[in-house]
């Protein structure tokens, strides 16, 4: 179970048809040295985690490629981790998607949402960064499997 912290949360309940960023940009703060660039959560691992809050559905084919970004300005941000394109049918509620925040990130980090062979007709997302992460799957006869 992922530990959600309100400040950390990039958006919440997002509706989703079309390619957007978060509703929400996490401040970092300065730096002494920029050349250094920033170590969030040092010593534990932090991951942007997706969530389908609500179902998507599409007229076709539909895809959904989750990104982390940052920006050292909070107007030119610049992917640094993505997913790959998520079909419509699995994003149903409650799929979770995680993406590890690498060192170095610039000052200011958001989520960004890119629909590809949309529009999306529903869908409604969440996003926060998270201290652990879940990667255990229920399987159909009970049994679980770590992925």
């Amino acid at each position: 179970m992922a530990i959600i912290d309100k400040f950390l949360e990039l958006s919440l309940e997002q509706v989703v048809t079309t390619t957007a960023a978060t509703t929400n940009v996490i401040d970092a703060g300065a730096t002494k040295s920029a050349s250094l660039g920033r170590d969030i959560g040092a010593g534990t691992q932090l991951y942007l985690a997706y969530s389908v809050n609500t179902a998507a559905t599409a007229g076709g084919a539909a895809t959904v490629t989750f990104a982390l970004q940052d920006s050292a300005d909070n107007s030119s941000f610049a992917d640094v981790i993505t997913t790959v394109a998520v079909p419509v049918a699995s994003l149903v509620a409650g799929a979770t998607y995680y993406l590890p925040l690498p060192p170095g990130m610039r000052r200011y980090i958001r989520g960004n949402y890119t629909v590809a062979t949309g529009p999306l007709l529903t869908g409604k997302f969440n996003a926060s960064i998270v201290d652990g992460a879940s990667f255990i799957k229920s399987q159909p006869d009970g049994l679980t499997k770590v992925v």
